[in-house]
């Protein structure tokens, strides 16, 4: 079989025709921009693993939501009151903003857990409280009102920890 391909590839003279070797050039370089998603999403599983098993997500259902998660972003939105303004349209997520009169916050949804778990371990380096749910997360500067924004949607409030010095007093 391999005999069969090498000589559809050389042309008369023996050389391998330039279609050919375009096509295996497109193919390695294919391959070669995959490898790297590959080995880092596999690497990345384990690490998820051990922490689903750590602390497990509790997602509750709120009243006023019934079943929320996972939902769109123009979904949750509607929940809390706002039309948002979709402002990322990617594969790994999708982000609106909603504007208030009391408050502006951000509506992020994946389409996978491992994504949305990805986006966790990445805000953590800022800190800050985050409603999260499933394939869904609401940010708000106020994090007083991610208690509203609870029982509408269910969900549960997170604190992620900063990277940086602490606002505690020196010991002088």
């Amino acid at each position: 079989m391999p005999q069969q391909s090498q000589e559809r590839s050389r042309g008369r003279s023996g050389r391998i025709t330039p279609t050919a070797r375009l096509v295996r050039c497109a193919a390695l370089a294919g391959s070669l921009t995959l490898l790297p998603l590959a080995t880092a999403c596999s690497a990345g599983q384990d690490d998820a693993a051990d922490k689903s098993k750590a602390s497990p997500t509790t997602v509750t259902a709120a009243p006023a939501a019934g079943v929320v998660a996972p939902a769109k972003v123009e979904v949750i939105a509607n929940l809390t009151g706002c039309k948002p303004k979709i402002r990322i349209e990617a594969d790994e997520l999708r982000q609106g903003i909603c504007h208030t009169k009391k408050i502006d916050y951000l509506i992020t949804t994946f389409p996978e857990e491992k994504y949305k778990q990805a986006w966790l371990d990445s805000a953590a380096v800022y800190g800050g409280k985050y409603l999260v749910g499933s394939r869904w997360i609401v940010s708000v500067k106020k994090p007083a009102m991610l208690e509203q924004f609870r029982a509408k949607l269910g969900g549960e409030i997170q604190q992620l920890r900063g990277i940086g010095p602490s606002a505690a007093p020196s010991a002088s």
